[in-house]
């Protein structure tokens, strides 16, 4: 355990954020986390919420991705790395392989003497569903 880490308290607000975002299907920003919360009774500030996800994903217990300008989280299994597919439309994601990326990584970093190279990879599109209701990818 690191000095960030131990620094970080288990608190109630914590765990209520933590069991929250693991109940939750897909990715979900602070704010509706926030009011789901809310709604089941708790007494949690937007702050917290916020500050906790920040935590959560720092520790890699939460991924965290942008979209639109927005923070969006989802649990994770910490110490796990992965990539995601994830729907411009509904937000469905998927998590997926990626040997390739894996490889081209290693060897962009390598061509530069970086080591120990880390990153992200999501690709966003429209399932199939939201396809079949936008009339794409179907055969003319």
């Amino acid at each position: 355990m690191n000095d960030t880490q131990r620094a970080r308290r288990n608190t109630w607000q914590r765990d209520a954020v933590r069991t929250a975002l693991g109940h939750t299907e897909g990715f979900v920003s602070a704010q509706s986390l926030h009011a789901h919360l809310r709604d089941e009774g708790s007494t949690i500030g937007l702050a917290t919420v916020y500050r906790a996800l920040a935590d959560l994903a720092a520790d890699g217990a939460a991924d965290s991705l942008q979209q639109e300008g927005e923070s969006l989280y989802r649990a994770c299994t910490p110490g796990t790395h992965h990539h995601h597919l994830i729907c411009r439309n509904c937000g469905t994601t998927v998590e997926i392989e990626a040997d390739a990326v894996e490889a081209w990584a290693a060897d962009v970093a390598a061509a530069h003497g970086f080591t120990a190279p880390n990153h992200v990879v999501d690709v966003f599109g429209l399932c199939a569903d939201c396809s079949v209701l936008a009339g794409v990818g179907e055969a003319d």
